[in-house]
């Protein structure tokens, strides 16, 4: 069995690839890179072949978004090259840095459960901060807001050194996403109505629901661009990350009785998050959120069928985070992983 292979979706990103694929490959340790194109207009596939030979080439028909182009690019993957031990998903903006892999690998290696790991990530435009996309490993709250170590809604923390650890995390960053290749196509993949976003928090919230483990590395280092293919202020964003963030908690949310209650309590915070929008003109966005929770109203016969079936198959219940980081973080000024987790630990 081949042991890791490195792909990177692609979807016109040649002026990625042209400044990120030769530090990749640099950095590769040997390992097979591929880049899968969804179906680009920009000329991305013809430069791949042009410039760099030795990169392995899916040609994916058209453009499925993160969940269901990597999904159909490694199902080609594993069709043509055989069953690999890892596969690591990475962004075409991500930066790797010497020695990246061997941290992680040695960490999968060493505990066949974990099944999903992430590295380190920092801005690649400034340097000493950590990167809104996973920083140093993710959790979910009690009403299913995620949040990171190194990064709380908009507050980026300077890169001390204070997670460098490897450690257990809730989720894992899918800008630089390693994951267990069995595990991954044992379980269908990502879901592909999500397209975009929180598709990894879902996969991983699902794995852990079997008995696996998600880790963050704090040994290995890699720099992220961000929103180079849906940049953050783009309403669009806004509606995918509200929308799937509705979908991930219905589908995934325990069965204890509580789940609609959490829906309303949803319903009400985004409601008043809509509010803060307005407040800066971006009524796009008020508009954006509200087709999110439309859409999450259509869905939900769908969901309901994918939520039986995942409860049938649980066997272990996901730690959610017991607090609101909502309140912690507007309300209680805690801005900071390690501040709302000591307000905690103080009953604050």
């Amino acid at each position: 069995m081949n042991t890791l292979a490195l792909v990177i979706l692609n979807y016109n990103g040649q002026s990625f690839l042209a400044e990120f694929l030769p530090v990749l490959l640099a950095h590769a340790d040997g390992h097979p890179v591929y880049v899968a194109d969804s179906a680009s207009a920009d000329n991305s596939v013809v430069f791949v072949r042009t410039h760099f030979p030795t990169v392995r080439l899916v040609e994916l028909p058209r453009n499925a978004g993160y969940a269901g182009g990597y999904n159909a690019a490694l199902d080609r993957i594993r069709a043509a090259d055989g069953d690999f031990t890892y596969y690591a998903l990475v962004n075409s903006d991500i930066e790797v840095t010497p020695g990246w892999l061997a941290p992680i690998l040695s960490v999968m290696d060493a505990n066949p459960n974990v099944v999903a790991c992430q590295p380190k990530i920092l801005s690649y435009q400034q340097r000493e901060l950590f990167e809104h996309a996973g920083a140093a490993g993710g959790f979910v709250d009690w009403l299913g807001y995620v949040f990171c170590r190194g990064r709380v809604f908009a507050t980026f923390e300077t890169d001390h050194g204070q997670y460098d650890d490897n450690r257990r995390v809730f989720w894992a960053t899918g800008a630089c996403l390693f994951v267990r290749a069995g595990v991954f196509h044992q379980t269908g993949g990502f879901d592909a109505v999500f397209f975009a976003h929180m598709e990894e928090i879902d996969w991983c919230w699902r794995v852990q629901r079997l008995g696996h483990e998600v880790w963050a590395c704090g040994q290995s280092t890699v720099y992220h661009v961000g929103g180079g293919t849906l940049h953050k202020s783009n309403p669009q964003k806004t509606y995918l990350n509200y929308r799937n963030s509705l979908f991930m908690l219905y589908k995934n949310w325990p069965a204890d009785g509580w789940l609609w209650g959490k829906i309303l309590l949803r319903l009400v915070l985004d409601g008043l998050s809509s509010l803060l929008f307005l407040k800066v003109g971006q009524w796009r966005d008020v508009i954006a959120i509200i087709r999110a929770h439309f859409a999450f109203y259509g869905r939900l016969p769908q969901l309901s069928r994918q939520r039986q079936i995942l409860l049938r198959q649980q066997i272990s219940t996901p730690a959610l985070f017991p607090q609101s980081v909502v309140w912690d973080y507007f309300a209680r000024g805690l801005r900071t992983y390690t501040s709302i987790v000591q307000g905690k630990a103080k009953g604050l």
